[in-house]
């Protein structure tokens, strides 16, 4: 038995919930049989809820009962390595739901709801959901669920909205958004978590429509929605951290005359690279579709634009370097080849780290090569500040509020950040955790804030 998923196969149940406790070190667990196989996803929100109890055959196992099953399939040492993982991260949890009819493997790592609790709304979380292979390891997905849920529960901080923090990977194969019974289980599982989403990393911005349209308001920021794809605040609001990276080196704000690699020309590289575009920055740009690298040569003729092959941009010689694409760019030997002065860009947990502590020890590496890193959550929650905006708000905001209030969050956070850290004598990094730390873990006193 090879994960998680092939037991609840083979047992014949739906549902497996992890719980942790970190003060206490305590964990727990359930697994469930909560809905029969021929439950009608497609009327989720019409003929049931989630509230509903959809068969007659409900099975809960208790915490010795789930431990004692993973045993039995030879999984003990796997579910060690899980428990390992959340402890490390300090995670408040991972909720697993198995569609047996269409093979979906759906995990959120929940990292805190701390922040979400009592906020008068249905979702106490919230963070993107994005799709995965089946062709990659089930631990994989659970890990980038954990990792990008941590670094959520932060990002929602910085952001200001009064959400904890999730991320939800599913593997399952190319969505037909057209499929309601489909999309029904997915808006379903997504109410069950009580998390507040979008379509992330190959899921189609399209299905927040049909979701909206069909089955629950807890997925924002698609065409159509009130205020459109999150893609363009994200790379906003990391354009204007940049600028404000740039001036409290320099003194100006102005990009004229430096160098920028963006890596990832998807929606949010795109725009990044599109307002860097607005300055005379020279851009070296690299991405894996030719079609997207062509596409911004042609529409910017006058701007000098060099295309570079996915696997050596990260080692290009210039002022600024913008992560756009998947993150766990940054190991040792990545960071002591890096010839960057600024590493300022949207994508998630751009430094190759599991846990708080290795993100710090990578922070200050990068420092002690004089490159200016800020972690990624701290300035790239411009995406999840609009989602939050459309799903408190709907159409009585509109973009020019969205824009106003990224204006009024990102660049001042991030210069005060780094005024922090430099007054303080610590890495960007660093300070921006400590900001965080006493909200998310609330009387346990962080190594930082014992100094």
């Amino acid at each position: 038995m090879s994960g998680l998923f092939n037991v609840l196969k083979a047992e014949g149940l739906t549902t497996l919930k992890l719980r942790y406790d970190f003060r206490t070190d305590v964990f727990r667990f359930m697994a469930a049989k909560e809905w029969d196989e021929g439950v009608d996803f497609s009327q989720y929100n019409k003929k049931f809820n989630v509230g509903s109890l959809l068969t007659d055959e409900n099975v809960y196992l208790n915490t010795p009962q789930v431990l004692a099953m993973f045993e039995k399939h030879g999984l003990a040492e796997y579910l060690e390595k899980l428990k390992g993982l959340v402890r490390q991260g300090k995670h408040f949890g991972i909720d697993m739901l198995y569609n047996d009819k269409f093979n979906i493997r759906f995990i959120c790592g929940i990292h805190s709801p701390k922040r979400g609790v009592n906020n008068k709304s249905h979702a106490t979380m919230a963070g993107a959901t994005r799709r995965k292979s089946h062709d990659i390891p089930e631990i994989d997905a659970i890990i980038d669920a954990l990792n990008l849920s941590r670094a959520m529960a932060f990002k929602n901080i910085a952001a200001d909205i009064p959400f904890g923090g999730c991320k939800t990977t599913v593997q399952i194969d190319s969505p037909d958004i057209t499929n309601m019974e489909l999309m029904g289980f997915l808006a379903y599982a997504c109410d069950t978590t009580r998390c507040l989403t979008g379509p992330d990393m190959a899921f189609p911005k399209e299905m927040v429509k049909v979701m909206t349209d069909n089955f629950t308001m807890q997925y924002c920021g698609g065409p159509g929605s009130a205020l459109g794809d999150t893609a363009i605040p994200t790379a906003y609001g990391t354009y204007l951290a940049l600028k404000q990276a740039v001036k409290f080196q320099t003194g100006s704000e102005s990009l004229d005359g430096m160098s920028a690699a963006v890596q990832g020309m998807g929606a949010v590289g795109y725009a990044t690279a599109q307002y860097l575009a607005r300055e005379k920055t020279k851009l070296y740009i690299a991405d894996i579709d030719q079609t997207r690298l062509d596409r911004f040569k042609e529409e910017h003729p006058n701007h000098d634009v060099t295309i570079v092959a996915p696997d050596e941009i990260l080692k290009v010689e210039a002022d600024i370097c913008c992560p756009s694409a998947m993150g766990g760019i940054w190991g040792e030997e990545e960071i002591n080849a890096a010839k960057f002065k600024y590493i300022i860009g949207a994508a998630n947990n751009q430094l190759r780290a599991t846990s708080q502590d290795e993100e710090i020890r990578l922070a200050k590496l990068l420092a002690g090569r004089g490159i200016l890193y800020q972690v990624d959550w701290w300035h790239n929650c411009a995406g999840v500040l609009a989602a939050a905006m459309e799903y408190t708000y709907g159409y009585a905001k509109n973009n020019d509020d969205l824009v106003k209030r990224v204006e009024e969050v990102v660049p001042v956070q991030t210069w005060k950040n780094l005024t922090r850290a430099k007054d303080q004598g610590i890495t960007p990094t660093e300070s921006a955790y400590l900001s965080c730390n006493e909200l998310i873990y609330g009387d346990v006193t962080s190594r930082f804030w014992a100094k």
